[in-house]
């Protein structure tokens, strides 16, 4: 009887134990089918382009043409310092206080108003756009999709012409590149390859360090991570990193450019207690819709929406001046956006860059 029983025993948990062989098995040939996705560099330009739409719509875009056309010859000064110099490269300013940066697949680059009015010279604005830059050169948000198990692949199915299966791999992105998801290993990668291209065009390479270390002050006393804090390597190592890399590599650039930027950069950084945020329960928050629902007071949770530039501001149902007033996790990540989406087209000509390098060499 006892021999039965442990029979049966064996049985029963002989099913469920090669069910989960078989799961483990089918998740691990999806991994591999992952790792094996390849995509075009037409196709990150598509997903970028569709990344780019979600976050203007979430943020807005600032319409100001001279603004736009400074912050793209910085950063078009530093993609061409790099390995993708031929990416048909897009500098987008976000109209939100929220401090922070976002870069998409096949060279689309934003940063924030709020990211403006805390860099104080362009040697720091070229070591943020170098580091975005970097996300987009060594194709990070690309492989970690590749690595992850967030997008499902049918048998012998492929990117190429697949339009849904690029609408599954622009969603993901979207997700990672809002909550700020690379991993140590991209980030640290990201400011070496960020600050080697600055250092090569002429600004002072310590210039990445410097922002994050008032980046670090603005956070003090926060317990959570936030904004370009949300999954970053911590603070300390990552300026510990970029001074050891400026003195073993010898980099020796000296250029800060601070009266330039002060020229056109007239922005200034809101404590977070003072940004205005989206409440959790905002409704159609993905694709930027304003469509409104009454907030709920204590409610963990992250809205986004198409709202109004502060400038312009009236409470609405779904804004509240102070996130951490109203339980809100992230100022920087749920601050409230501008009204207008669209991409403030300029023209940088090689003759613009040649005498903006100027300014660089002093």
């Amino acid at each position: 009887m006892k021999r039965l029983v442990i029979a049966v025993a064996i049985v029963c948990w002989a099913g469920p134990a090669w069910a989960q062989l078989g799961r483990l098995q089918k998740g691990l040939d999806q991994a591999k089918k992952l790792q094996g996705l390849k995509v075009t560099e037409q196709e990150e330009q598509e997903i970028g382009a569709d990344v780019s739409q979600r976050l203007r719509q979430r943020y807005g875009v600032v319409q100001d043409p001279a603004v736009t056309k400074y912050v793209t010859l910085v950063g078009t000064v530093i993609a061409q310092a790099g390995s993708r110099p031929d990416l048909p490269w897009r500098f987008i300013v976000l109209d939100t206080d929220a401090v922070n940066a976002f870069a998409a697949p096949g060279g689309y680059v934003h940063i924030t108003r709020g990211a403006l009015g805390l860099i104080q010279n362009e040697a720091e604005l070229a070591g943020v756009l170098g580091h975005e830059i970097a996300h987009v050169t060594e194709k990070h948000t690309i492989k970690a999709i590749q690595k992850s198990n967030a997008v499902k692949l049918a048998a012998d199915e492929t990117l190429s012409g697949n339009k849904a299966l690029l609408k599954q791999v622009a969603d993901r992105t979207y997700d990672s590149i809002i909550e700020n998801a690379f991993d140590r290993d991209d980030e640290m990668d990201a400011d070496k390859v960020g600050v080697t291209a600055a250092n090569k065009v002429g600004y002072a390479p310590i210039g990445l360090a410097d922002f994050l270390q008032r980046l670090a002050d603005r956070n003090t006393g926060v317990t959570t991570k936030r904004g370009l804090f949300a999954s970053h390597p911590d603070i300390e190592a990552r300026i510990a990193r970029i001074e050891k890399q400026i003195a073993d590599d010898k980099l020796a650039s000296t250029a800060l450019v601070a009266t330039r930027y002060k020229r056109y950069i007239s922005y200034e950084a809101k404590p977070q207690a003072d940004i205005a945020v989206v409440t959790a329960g905002a409704a159609g928050l993905a694709e930027g819709s304003s469509k409104t629902e009454e907030p709920k007071e204590k409610k963990k949770g992250f809205g986004l929406a198409n709202l109004t530039k502060p400038a312009e501001q009236t409470k609405t149902a779904e804004v509240t001046a102070s996130g951490g007033a109203r339980g809100v996790g992230d100022p920087e990540r749920d601050a409230k956006g501008g009204p207008n989406p669209a991409i403030v087209a300029v023209t940088v000509t090689p003759a613009d860059l040649a005498e903006f390098k100027k300014g660089i060499a002093g």
